[in-house]
């Protein structure tokens, strides 16, 4: 994941630097994807990265994926490239938006839509069909995890048997997740906290 701490209002072109992200494995190993220097935008380290999709090995494959707060794309094109059915993207910021979609189509990823728009009205709605895989990494000190977390269940965004990765400041402690999630793994990689749950529908 790969995401925006804070809303900047001010751009700065003239200052302005580009980075990459680096796909690990599947279709597009080695792919490196250029990301707009968004103040406060933050890949996901290779390193937990791979932890990560270690984790979601037998669940990845032809999986439908929703990664809210994209912001690089990092971990929406490791789904793709490990084999993804599909996978929407949610992205505020104009800029990072526009260059996942550049990234989209260097790479041929047809199986992905991206949306610039604020999460928390998308999730207001109700989804053609529900995700198996869920990516949520929100902007931090923003007091948006919870409300997440109650809009997926409120409004049936979550697969029976879906997974749902969180990542988040290690500061805010274990999130209040409904009665049907279960925390399957845990780890820290600096101040970031990064957890992966399964659902079980009752």
């Amino acid at each position: 994941m790969s995401r925006r701490r804070q809303q900047s209002g001010q751009k700065m072109p003239s200052t302005r630097r580009e980075g990459f992200v680096r796909i690990i494995s599947g279709r597009w190993r080695g792919r490196k994807l250029p990301v707009h220097d968004v103040e406060g935008l933050r890949p996901t380290t290779d390193r937990v990265k791979e932890t990560v999709f270690n984790w979601l090995a037998q669940d990845i494959i032809d999986a439908n994926c929703l990664d809210l707060f994209t912001g690089s794309g990092s971990l929406s094109f490791e789904a793709l490239s490990r084999g993804a059915r599909h996978v929407t993207m949610l992205e505020l910021d104009r800029t990072a938006a526009q260059q996942l979609e550049k990234n989209r189509q260097t790479i041929g990823a047809d199986n992905a839509t991206i949306h610039n728009s604020d999460s928390l009205m998308f999730l207001k709605q109700q989804p053609a069909t529900p995700f198996d895989v869920v990516f949520i990494d929100p902007p931090f000190r923003k007091e948006l995890l919870q409300q997440v977390i109650s809009l997926l269940e409120q409004n049936q965004w979550l697969a029976p048997h879906a997974v749902i990765y969180i990542e988040a400041e290690k500061e805010l402690g274990t999130p209040d997740t409904p009665a049907d999630w279960h925390l399957h793994r845990e780890k820290t990689a600096g101040q970031v906290c990064y957890r992966l749950y399964t659902r079980e529908d009752a």
